[in-house]
């Protein structure tokens, strides 16, 4: 056995035989539990045919502009509710032991997408991840009865949708990446979603989050769209390697410039908003919506339909 001073990662592999997989959950600092990814999927597959999916971040603070816009959200249509990520605290109390603990999740989480908590797949930001055993985890095993996994996938409408953790280790020794490297080679196609919190690329304040690297070359050739908050503001990039990232932070909490960039085709850092995703089996229509319902920005994507690989 390693001594302390060994390798504090933990990993547990629970066999999933319904489908056929294995799913892997870790601890990535010894302070904290082991996530157990429980029997089946966190988050339900949606319709097979249509979907329409919403993702914002940076807005979990309780205010009145986040839950402005969260009530445009729950207005509907939608399926699935991407959270990007980070969740605010309040109070001094918060402010000596971080964000997102427990009563920020009830709080200041809750009071704003609370609404939504059915329909949610989260993925968790840099302000509640160091927290989670005291806030993260519990908020959602008590809406979903069971331990959010570190990252997870689901199908909707003919696309496979990852929540990915850029908050958890995942170099190219890690577990999170060998889970997805072994996803992405059961499909081929690229009619793929993944979100996590950090962008890959960015023209605002936090920038290009070079460490994430290892999840957005492991998509290459395998999606067509990364989606991200943590900059607080809403961009969409021209693609890059095939992928197009999107950063749609502008939840409600503040508001970050953005700086020139040739790489942006579209980019607000006056309004908040969140981004509306129509799916459709080879196609998805991209819409960013401001808190008051008008349309910013349009475009589309289309991607080669998965097929399952030859035994």
């Amino acid at each position: 056995m390693r001594g302390a001073g060994g390798i504090r990662r933990a990993t547990i592999a629970l066999s999933v035989a319904a489908a056929g997989l294995v799913l892997w959950a870790f601890a990535p600092w010894r302070s904290q539990p082991a996530i157990v990814v429980p029997a089946g999927s966190f988050v339900a597959s949606g319709p097979a045919d249509r979907a329409v999916l919403w993702a914002v971040g940076d807005g979990a603070d309780g205010g009145a502009a986040a839950k402005a816009l969260a009530r445009l959200i729950a207005g509907g249509p939608v399926d699935r509710f991407l959270y990007l990520g980070d969740v605010y605290g309040g109070g001094p109390r918060s402010a000596l032991r971080g964000d997102g603990t427990a009563r920020d999740m009830r709080e200041r989480y809750a009071t704003v997408y609370g609404a939504l908590a059915g329909r949610t797949a989260p993925t968790p930001g840099n302000h509640e991840w160091p927290q989670r055993g005291d806030g993260y985890e519990p908020y959602w095993r008590g809406v979903t009865g069971r331990s959010p996994p570190a990252f997870y996938a689901f199908t909707t409408a003919g696309w496979e949708v990852l929540s990915l953790n850029s908050e958890a280790p995942h170099g190219p020794r890690s577990v999170q990446l060998r889970w997805l490297r072994s996803r992405l080679s059961a499909r081929r196609g690229t009619c793929r979603l993944a979100f996590w919190h950090r962008p890959r690329f960015s023209a605002g304040r936090h920038g290009d989050q070079r460490d994430v690297a290892p999840l957005w070359d492991a998509l290459r050739g395998r999606a067509v769209l990364v989606v991200s908050g943590h900059d607080h503001n809403m961009q969409r990039l021209r693609p890059v390697d095939g992928i197009t990232q999107v950063v749609s932070g502008a939840g409600g909490h503040s508001r970050y410039g953005l700086r020139r960039d040739r790489r942006l085709a579209f980019g607000d850092d006056r309004r908040f908003g969140a981004l509306r995703i129509d799916l459709r089996p080879g196609r998805a229509l991209l819409r960013f919506v401001a808190f008051d319902g008008r349309v910013l920005d349009r475009s589309s994507l289309r991607c080669r339909q998965p097929s399952a690989r030859s035994a």
